[in-house]
């Protein structure tokens, strides 16, 4: 199993996300990534990297595609240009994560990676909730 950060730890990450300073996109790349890194405890840069590197750097970026279309509505379009895919290798990333959902560990991760992407999604001063 992949290694699962703490609950407190992606706790404090969540509360100094609703500290940080709004986005005026409709979701922040960077944000995101760096959440669902700290979360799956991967090097933010493994997320973006152009190559597969590790079987845990692969599924937590499957995860951060996942809540990028999921939490922020981006489009699977969207979402792969954003992590240098294409469509639908974000779409198969969102099955894949959709069919573990099944393991109650990652479940729960899941659960609270969506309320701090939603904490985020509030913050946004735009209004946009594609």
């Amino acid at each position: 199993m992949h290694h699962l950060a703490s609950l407190s730890s992606l706790s404090s990450l969540a509360a100094s996300l609703d500290r940080a300073a709004p986005s005026t996109s409709p979701w922040d790349r960077d944000a995101l990534v760096s959440l669902v890194a700290a979360s799956f405890a991967v090097p933010p840069a493994e997320l973006l990297s152009p190559t597969r590197r590790s079987a845990a750097a692969a599924f937590a970026r499957q995860v951060a595609m996942y809540l990028a279309h999921v939490c922020f509505g981006a489009t699977f379009s969207e979402v792969g240009r954003a992590f240098g895919r294409d469509r639908t290798t974000s779409a198969h990333a969102c099955r894949l994560v959709e069919e573990r959902r099944d393991d109650p560990r990652l479940d729960a991760m899941l659960e609270r990676l969506e309320r701090a992407c939603a904490t985020v999604r509030a913050l946004d001063p735009s209004g946009d909730r594609r």
